[in-house]
């Protein structure tokens, strides 16, 4: 009978195997055909939208020459000359570039290398306007180079070339354009008929797998069923007679079940007494401490460590949780001294009525712990390195506020002091019987006293403007870039753009015009500019503060480093204040094209 069974089971999976084999091979096969030919066909689309764009850019870019071409004939100023000169030469160079890859290919713009026979004889006609407004812009370029100074009528006959091919070149480009956008809508029609007519290829073989495949297969199975079932009966019959002999073996059973799922659930397990005697340990706890084979009178704690801190630990954990159970993390030393974290349960386990024993189930967690502890470990380093910076910076303020206490008494003894003492001396010196004398030396008292009058002004200044009590932050800005370009002979200009006029907080205020006030001082005193522009704005959330000056500039990378302390402590400064008042601070600056300070400020936070 066992062998009837198997024949029918080996004739049926035979057969179903080969149908299914036949008709997903077929379905797989109809599938790698249409992906091929659509793939196909993509490949040779791919291009297709790079090819409009960029076409259609040369339209773009032929009235932008034109433009700077008409602009070099208007302009007199020879820097903005020069300025559009750059632009036009900079222009016809993409300009040329993008019309060649268009005929010749581009792997950098990712264009093909062959056009339609229509696309190569519009282009065709297009290349003689094309040159004629190529060598004209060319022509001019090579004139503004040779001689800056060049009135606009040397190049007059150049503009008007330019000016009469235009519309000729862009009526001819928008016939490309068009042409190229007619051949990428035959190819998008083509794929759109290649996909149903696959669709429908893909629907017809599904249906003849069906009716030859498997509806045949339907039927088979269910003539297979109909004996399984028959076959069934036969051994639900031979199962009762089996399960009065399987009683007595329920019990052992019931214990070797449970201990199977215990160890499906977990990667290592041991079975141990209450009192901690090992009775068996699960094959890849033994590898993992290296425990070929042990003695069953040996505590679990000392099977898994070396450590005496460790064995001692393990035993008072399992001695107080041997009733109750318990879960969590235990450290331990395997036999080559490595330590190894484990994620251990304990779980009291009786397979049978009198006997009680202890279940470890436990999981390696060694480098999620070492992971844990090494981010511990950095976290508390950053930390210390963060405060040690502070530090630094502290110092660095603290040192930098005593040098400009300093130099504000050496300015007022030196300078101040030295005009009072020379007023003292003078005055003392006056001899009202000499009247001649006595008015030369009140004309002079009176050049000292002015002296004198203007030094307090300038220290008071410094320290804190009264504009800037008084009427507030546009005020005081303007004060000190006039004062300023005064003092210095530099072109120092403030743009209220907006009109800005509203009042801030005063601790607000001090800080921006402190920004702006070292800002200016690096464009004087490092920046060797000449012009140097503050531009004022705002909206309803911000005001913004730019300073530009048209100095040497500098790399902003070797500033990075201010925050260690080793130097740039103006820059350290301006940050630690805009970061007081909740606004942030841009610096923009390259070597020999000057540098920009934006500033800006939050005016909800003020």
């Amino acid at each position: 009978m066992a062998k009837s069974v198997n024949s029918l089971d080996q004739r049926t999976f035979d057969k179903l195997r080969r149908l299914y084999i036949i008709g997903f091979s077929t379905i797989a096969l109809s599938v790698i055909i249409s992906q091929i030919l659509i793939r196909t066909h993509l490949s040779g689309q791919e291009s297709d939208s790079t090819v409009i764009n960029v076409a259609g850019r040369q339209r773009m870019l032929s009235q932008k020459l034109t433009k700077d071409v008409l602009s070099l004939s208007v302009t007199s100023n020879a820097q903005d000359k020069l300025r559009i000169k750059n632009d036009l030469k900079a222009t016809l160079a993409l300009w040329e570039f993008s019309h060649h890859a268009l005929q010749n290919g581009s792997d950098s713009l990712r264009l093909p290398k062959k056009n339609s026979k229509e696309i190569v004889l519009k282009f065709s006609a297009l290349n003689p306007v094309f040159d004629t407004i190529a060598n004209a812009s060319k022509s001019i370029i090579k004139k503004i180079e040779n001689t800056s100074i060049l009135p606009a009528q040397a190049y007059t006959k150049e503009v008007e070339r330019v000016k009469n091919h235009e519309d000729d070149f862009l009526t001819q480009m928008d016939a490309i354009v068009n042409q190229y956008d007619i051949e990428a809508e035959e190819k998008v029609s083509w794929l759109r008929k290649l996909e149903l007519w696959l669709t429908g290829l893909t629907l017809i073989i599904l249906l003849a797998e069906f009716l030859f495949i498997f509806w045949p297969a339907a039927k088979s199975v269910r003539y297979t069923l109909a004996e399984l079932l028959f076959a069934e009966k036969r051994a639900k019959k031979m199962a009762f007679d089996a399960d009065e002999l399987s009683k007595a073996k329920e019990k052992s059973i019931q214990e070797l079940s449970a201990l199977t799922r215990a160890m499906d659930e977990t990667l290592l397990f041991a079975r141990i007494l209450p009192n901690g005697q090992l009775i068996h340990m699960g094959n890849k706890f033994s590898r993992l401490f290296k425990i070929s084979n042990f003695n069953d009178a040996v505590p679990f704690w000392k099977a898994i460590s070396q450590l005496e801190s460790e064995q001692l630990l393990i035993e008072e954990v399992i001695s107080k949780h041997k009733k109750t159970g318990w879960k969590g993390e235990v450290k331990a030393t395997c036999k080559d001294h490595k330590d190894i974290w484990l994620e251990m349960a304990i779980i009291p386990y009786s397979p049978a009525s009198d006997k009680s024993e202890l279940l470890i189930i436990a999981s390696e967690i060694t480098e999620r712990k070492e992971a844990q502890l090494e981010i511990d470990r950095l976290t508390k380093q950053s930390y210390e390195e963060k405060m040690s910076q502070q530090k630094i910076i502290s110092s660095k303020i603290i040192e930098n506020q005593e040098k400009e206490q300093n130099r504000i008494a050496k300015d007022v003894h030196d300078g101040i002091g030295q005009m009072l003492t020379g007023l003292k001396y003078n005055l003392e010196s006056i001899d009202a019987k000499n009247v001649e004398k006595a008015s030369a030396k009140i004309e002079h008292l009176k050049e000292l006293t002015a002296n004198i009058i203007k030094g307090v002004r300038t220290a008071t200044f410094n320290l804190t403007p009264p504009e800037l009590t008084d009427h507030g932050i546009v005020p005081a800005l303007t004060k000190l870039t006039l004062e300023l370009a005064k003092l210095t002979g530099k072109e120092i200009v403030l743009f209220n753009k907006t009109d800005f006029n509203k009042r801030l907080d005063s601790l607000a205020e001090i800080n921006i015009y402190r920004i702006t006030q070292e800002a200016i001082n690096n464009a004087i005193k490092y920046a060797e500019s000449t012009h140097i522009i503050v531009s004022l704005s705002h909206s309803k959330n911000l005001l913004s503060i730019v300073i530009d000056d048209n100095g040497k500039g500098f790399n902003p990378d070797k500033v990075k480093h201010v925050k260690t302390g080793d130097g740039g402590m103006g820059m350290t400064f301006m940050q630690e204040r805009i970061k007081y008042i909740d606004g942030r601070l841009f610096l923009t600056s390259e070597e020999g094209k000057g540098t920009r300070v934006t500033l800006n400020v939050p005016l909800m936070s003020v």
